[in-house]
């Protein structure tokens, strides 16, 4: 009999418990792996532009609809204005926002739909220009505070032309104008426009150069997106200022000038100061410039009455000076007596001071004399005292000395080690002596002991 065993599961390990953090975390991962940077067409809706500068929008077709966002530093780079209503192709990373769990497109770069293919060309040939440092800041040329001559690069049929003119001639009717004509639109424009901007660089006859065009399509505006133009307008030894199409165009021209306007008007003014408002900052600073002068004028003259107040006649000043001459000598005279007939009086009295403490120098002699005979008697005195002392010591130290002790008949005796023998009790028979007399000695030995 067959019998059939179903697993137990009931010891199984349990399923793990995931997070909402973590599940948005790993679903966000395996979108972001499984889906590559891809390109999105659609329509933009619900746009709304943040106070950060991010773009918030959502792309949609005739069926669905997905949440994007262009961040920041990706908006500023796209060269025109996102619109509700326009139909795009975006470059786009497919993400989970985590915080909110919501599925969106983060959009890198976005091209109108339709020009897509030359939207590319502008996008590529700018990052190359840009890798090789064409449009960097330090690159800039300053532009000229006052320009006295103006160079424009742009079609003598062109509305801008116009519009560049109206302007210059209403702010700075002073400033001369030098026109470089060429086709701004069509195959042959690119390289015209390059070979004015040269010409314009090798004559070298204007302080700004000014290249301008109308707004239009991207197809229009396409000859300021070649290279020929961006390096001639970086080779170019006269400061370039773009005012190409409106606000929202964006071309590579404009990337590589020194300056950008939004439009040709705005470039007119840009280059050229307006010449009534430099009329009146002039007249400001000579107005300005008048009540400094008169002021420094009053200052100096009330400087010049009090030194004038001051100002004495050489012939004065000499008699004022003569005359303190004479006070002072007067003065010094009078002091110069008065210290004179002090010092004398001084000196008077320290003469009678000198005259009563001077010493009797004769009584001093006698006394010195008589002093010295007292001395001298003195020490004759004591010196025949100790004279007469002396000779007694020596009398009895003669009496004590053991040589004449000897001399009178007496010897020393003493054993082997030199101890003196006062008594036989320490001799034994056969012990070595030895025997001082006055003159010499003699060795003996001890043959008997009496005690």
């Amino acid at each position: 009999m067959n019998e059939t065993h179903t697993p137990d599961t009931s010891l199984a390990a349990p399923a793990p418990v995931l997070t909402v953090t973590l599940l948005n975390r790993l679903t966000r991962e395996r979108l972001e792996s499984a889906f590559p940077l891809c390109w999105v067409s659609g329509e933009i809706s619900n746009l709304t532009l943040a106070a950060s500068g991010h773009a918030y929008f959502s792309l949609k077709d005739s069926t669905a609809q997905v949440r994007c966002v262009m961040f920041r530093n990706r908006a500023q780079m796209l060269g025109w204005r996102l619109e509700n209503g326009q139909h795009i192709e975006a470059r786009v990373l497919v993400t989970l926002y985590e915080a909110r769990g919501d599925f969106q497109l983060n959009i890198e770069t976005a091209r109108k739909a339709g020009v897509g293919n030359l939207y590319e060309r502008f996008l590529r040939l700018k990052e190359k220009l840009e890798r090789e440092g064409l449009f960097s800041p330090e690159c800039k040329r300053l532009l000229p505070a006052f320009p006295r001559r103006l160079g424009i690069v742009t079609s003598p049929q062109a509305a801008a032309l116009r519009d560049v003119l109206t302007t210059l001639a209403r702010r700075a009717p002073h400033v001369q104008i030098v026109l470089y004509p060429t086709l701004v639109q069509g195959d042959s424009a690119p390289g015209q426009i390059a070979s004015a901007i040269g010409m314009a660089s090798e004559r070298y006859e204007c302080d700004v150069l000014l290249l301008c065009r109308g707004g239009g399509s991207l197809e229009d505006l396409w000859a300021f997106n070649e290279e020929t133009v961006a390096r001639a307008i970086r080779t170019c030894r006269i400061p370039v200022i773009t005012g190409i199409g409106h606000e929202t165009d964006f071309t590579i021209a404009d990337f590589a000038a020194d300056r950008r306007a939004a439009t040709p008007t705005a470039a007119a003014e840009l280059a050229a100061p307006e010449r009534a408002s430099l009329a009146a900052h002039l007249s400001d600073l000579q107005r300005a410039l008048q009540r400094l002068s008169e002021h420094n004028l009053e200052r100096r003259s009330q400087q010049i009455d009090m030194l004038a107040r001051r100002l004495i006649h050489p012939g004065q000043r000499l008699a004022q000076q003569r005359d303190l001459l004479i006070t002072y000598q007067r003065r010094l005279t009078a002091a110069l007596r008065q210290t004179s007939a002090r010092s004398a009086l001084e000196l008077e009295r320290l003469s009678q001071r000198l005259h009563l403490s001077r010493p009797d120098t004769q009584r001093k002699h006698d006394r010195l004399e008589t002093l010295s005979e007292r001395m001298h008697s003195a020490w004759l005195t004591a010196h025949n005292q100790r004279q007469a002392g002396l000779s007694r010591i020596e009398a009895s130290l003669t009496h004590l000395n053991p040589g004449e002790v000897l001399a009178r008949g007496y010897s020393i005796v003493t054993d082997a080690s030199g101890n003196i023998l006062r008594s036989s009790q320490t001799l034994e028979p056969n012990d070595g002596i030895t025997v001082s007399f006055h003159a010499g000695r003699a060795e003996a030995l001890i043959t008997s002991v009496q005690h």
